[in-house]
């Protein structure tokens, strides 16, 4: 029934981004989202709860926001990329003070590569990804067939 490895998905032209980032960074995130608002205003974006807003006011560009990090935005972000509703993250991540809400990043992290999600965790990564040809365009990827992957590790227990 399930006969391939791997699933072809499609990113589409119009990109849905999540914007999130940690104290020390939203600053740099909304000096970021202001030297890029041409190429993002062509996309749909979300982010985290105080990213999401502090961006919508300083910027002009919509954002949709959901919970803080630390109150399970990182969560829904996750969930959203199961959904195949998120096709990219910007996560300017601190990487030298401790988060509270830890486990849940290395979730989020985790989730986007399993479902083969562009990723930056620092604006330099951000920057080369929104100044790819492949902002304009469609991207066809491949990810793991969940559904086959279930059946053959339901099959061998």
């Amino acid at each position: 029934m399930f006969e391939n490895e791997s699933i072809s998905m499609t990113i589409d032209r119009q990109k849905n981004i999540a914007l999130i980032a940690h104290d020390s960074k939203k600053h740099e995130m909304i000096d970021w989202c202001k030297k890029n608002k041409e190429i993002l205003e062509r996309h749909f974006l979300c982010g985290t709860g105080t990213t999401a807003r502090m961006v919508a006011e300083q910027t002009g560009l919509p954002v949709r926001g959901y919970n803080s990090g630390p109150l399970g935005g990182d969560q829904q972000i996750g969930a959203r990329i199961v959904d195949g509703k998120i096709d990219l993250v910007i996560f300017f991540s601190d990487p030298l003070a401790a988060q509270p809400h830890d486990p849940d990043v290395k979730a989020l992290l985790r989730i986007a590569q399993v479902y083969d999600i562009p990723i930056a965790n620092n604006r330099a990564t951000a920057d080369f990804i929104v100044t790819s040809s492949f902002m304009n365009e469609e991207y066809t990827h491949e990810i793991i067939n969940f559904r086959k992957n279930i059946a053959d590790r339901a099959n061998t227990l």
